[in-house]
């Protein structure tokens, strides 16, 4: 473990976590271009998240510790969760932390604070969130695992650097189990990340809100972090996305001189990707809530096949 190494993984962790509010505003302001409605600054969420960290903490009386250190939590699952990803290099000293099955442990470990958070107070919003929020939790994480394990089986391996040099720096090939599994991660992520058709992170309607029901009760800093783990994780899922099919421009192992073309490749890809989430969004309408089993299940057989495929066809 090198020196250079190391400062190149507190690099890409800073990163994400500076660039995680830019992507969500770009989201937006692309999201609002498309609906005909006036666009809101790029800076916007670092507008937000400055007036909310200015601002004085109103807590319930009976909260307990475990709500005021939830949201803590939650970013620092998150910012980890970023940080082991490779988005600008291959060359991570803590390759064997990048472990994807180790990672959906980060993605739980984080959701079952905010829900714990959520019931803390006993208030009906709070619990009714946790509940929905567990039942989309129970349905995806399966699906995110095939679509792990099809890329694992390929790789031969569930470290992420090793997946992106087999994918991305190793002879071409075509993989068509990966086509189904990049269908069934796009809509694991949308419903991990609270988005469109799952659900709608603009809402405050108590029928079907998800996420916004277990925060309902935070402010000032604590939502400020909550808010800034919410962009982490559409950051971290983004890099997840390109690492896994799109990793071409990802500097390789003992490159540095390729940094600066892949640090533009990455903002280009989170670019598209973003303009693609906002006209996904603006063209489709939120499922109702029932229907949200399906489409994780139907994520889920995707996932499944891509995997099959992968030994009928490709092994």
């Amino acid at each position: 473990m090198t020196s250079t190494g190391v400062l190149l993984q507190l690099a890409q962790t800073l990163l994400a976590i500076l660039l995680a509010p830019i992507l969500m505003g770009w989201v937006n302001q692309c999201r609002a271009w498309l609906q005909g409605r006036s666009a809101p600054p790029l800076t916007q969420p670092y507008r937000t998240l400055r007036k909310l960290f200015h601002k004085d903490a109103v807590i319930a009386h009976h909260a307990s510790p475990l709500f005021r250190f939830a949201p803590y939590m939650i970013f620092a699952c998150m910012a980890l969760a970023a940080g082991i990803v490779p988005t600008l290099a291959n060359d991570l000293p803590f390759s064997p932390a990048a472990d994807v099955i180790a990672l959906v442990g980060i993605f739980a470990l984080a959701r079952v604070f905010l829900a714990l958070a959520a019931m803390d107070i006993g208030t009906a919003f709070g619990s009714l969130g946790a509940r929905r929020e567990m039942l989309v939790s129970f349905l995806a994480e399966p699906a995110l695992l095939m679509v792990f394990f099809t890329a694992s089986l390929i790789s031969h391996s569930t470290e992420l650097p090793v997946i992106v040099e087999t994918l991305a720096l190793r002879q071409f090939a075509i993989y068509p189990s990966l086509a189904f599994a990049a269908v069934a991660f796009w809509m694991v992520s949308v419903a991990e990340n609270a988005r469109i058709p799952v659900d709608n992170p603009g809402t405050h309607l108590e029928l079907t809100m998800i996420h916004e029901a277990m925060i309902l009760e935070y402010s000032a800093r604590h939502l400020a972090l909550i808010e800034w783990a919410v962009a982490l994780k559409l950051f971290t899922y983004s890099a997840l996305g390109i690492a896994l099919f799109l990793p071409w421009g990802i500097a390789p192992q003992g490159n540095p001189g390729a940094l600066p073309l892949a640090l533009a490749a990455m903002i280009l890809k989170l670019l598209i990707g973003g303009a693609a989430l906002a006209l996904i969004e603006t063209v489709s309408a939120k499922l109702r809530l029932f229907r949200v089993p399906e489409f994780l299940a139907t994520a889920f057989l995707l996932a499944v096949l891509g995997m099959l495929i992968h030994f009928l066809l490709e092994a």
